[in-house]
């Protein structure tokens, strides 16, 4: 599923036009996006949690040429899935 197609989604869904719905979809990207820049954690029980983690600075090696090199710390984003959404998700047999 792409952009375009989660909108036409949530305006079927929500009964709205396609221009609201990719405006509340714009607004809550920006918000989570905001929030995580900030240091912060967005929070959807049932969901999961976005959240931002450390990376240390570190050796890597090309595999190309085999020389060593170092890659800077950085920040990078997280999403952990919810119990709910693992649960919905899962659709094996074994329950």
């Amino acid at each position: 599923m792409n952009k375009a197609q989660l909108i036409n989604m949530m305006a079927e869904s929500a009964g709205i036009s396609n221009a609201k719905a990719e405006k509340a979809l714009a607004a809550a990207l920006d918000s989570i996006t905001s929030t995580l820049t900030e240091g912060g954690q967005v929070s959807l029980v049932g969901f999961g949690s976005f959240g931002v983690k450390s990376r240390s600075a570190r050796k890597v090696r090309n595999p190309q040429t085999g020389k060593e090199m170092m890659i800077n710390a950085t920040v990078v984003p997280y999403f952990k899935a919810g119990k709910n959404l693992k649960e919905t998700v899962d659709t094996t047999e074994s329950k």
